[in-house]
């Protein structure tokens, strides 16, 4: 689990050697991880409410339907919600227990292909191991072979609050950036907490070389405004690969297939041109979407014919298109 307050060293002081070794080390784990990673993909909001998480899980289970190796980071420490909506109820013991066993089918296999003079040889193989994997945390695999890591997964229980200052809050997600130990993908989309504060800001300087960030909003002047914030933000940052997605567009009618605006007729797609970055597309308000976090998975796996479903494909091709094409 991240360590409590560890997330600024030497607060008025020097960092001591042993501080310095540990960000070292941490610096190349996390340059290991990040390596065997081909796309990293960050989804922000400007607030809470837009169905940001809902987008990053849905992307996440998409990309990982058409044949792309995918995992997801929940990088939202107040409000890990994904693992919720994925339908995955693992907390603290449990969670242990999960990495205990994903060790121990790591070692199993590499000790398969070994041969040992004796028992002492084999009991140090076992023990480099153990010193190998020792800061890692192996995300959680779905059976649509998603991976997931989640600050939710070191709660004791789904209600457990984190009451944690800036540094310990961007303590917690540099540890779970540098310590998932995600092997190779193609894509590793990062759900960030809404605004642009500490953890959205620790995500993006954490993570070099990210291939887009993707912002979602809806129709809602309040919700622009505080895109245009985020859009700044990442700006500032010196990531220039944005995109933009307006969820909760419009309705479909279920009698006669009407697209309805309730919220008025949406102006993503200008939007996005007045502020210089990528439209990706639209995503309707439907009921079945909001249901889906009871029924155990996201909408693109419970119904891959619905209309959200399809449209995320659409959006899915997009992302790749403007921001993950193989040169």
């Amino acid at each position: 689990m991240p360590e409590h307050g560890h997330g600024h060293h030497g607060h008025g002081g020097q960092m001591t050697p042993e501080q310095q070794r540990q960000m070292i080390a941490q610096e190349l784990r996390l340059a290991k991880n990040l390596s065997q990673i081909k796309h990293k993909i960050v989804v922000m909001s400007g607030k809470g409410g837009v169905g940001k998480s809902t987008v990053a899980a849905n992307i996440a289970e998409t990309l990982q339907k058409l044949g792309y190796k995918t995992g997801i980071l929940d990088a939202d420490i107040h409000g890990p919600n994904i693992p919720k909506m994925l339908g995955l109820e693992l907390y603290g013991e449990a969670f242990s227990n999960y990495q205990f066993e994903v060790f121990k089918e790591i070692t199993e296999a590499a000790l398969a292909k070994e041969t040992f003079e004796n028992d002492e040889e084999k009991a140090e193989f076992i023990k480099a191991k153990q010193e190998e994997y020792k800061f890692s945390m192996f995300p959680v695999t779905l059976p649509s072979g998603l991976k997931v890591m989640s600050m939710a997964f070191l709660l004791e229980s789904i209600d457990t609050p984190i009451i944690w200052r800036g540094p310990q809050k961007t303590g917690a997600i540099k540890q779970l950036i540098s310590d998932a130990h995600w092997g190779e993908l193609d894509f590793l989309i990062i759900d960030n907490p809404p605004g642009t504060g500490d953890e959205p800001l620790t995500v993006l300087q954490t993570i070099p070389e990210t291939d887009a960030v993707i912002m979602v909003t809806t129709p809602n002047v309040v919700s622009q405004e505080d895109v245009l914030k985020c859009v700044k933000m990442v700006g500032m940052m010196n990531i220039d690969k944005i995109g933009l997605i307006e969820n909760m567009a419009y309705y479909m009618c279920p009698h006669c297939g009407e697209k309805l605006y309730i919220f008025g007729e949406g102006n993503g797609e200008a939007f996005a041109e007045e502020m210089e970055i990528e439209y990706l597309g639209d995503l309707p308000i439907e009921e079945a979407v909001s249901e889906s976090p009871n029924k155990d998975a996201v909408i693109s796996v419970l119904d891959p014919d619905d209309e959200v479903s399809k449209r995320f494909e659409e959006i899915v091709s997009e992302i790749i298109e403007k921001f993950a094409k193989e040169e």
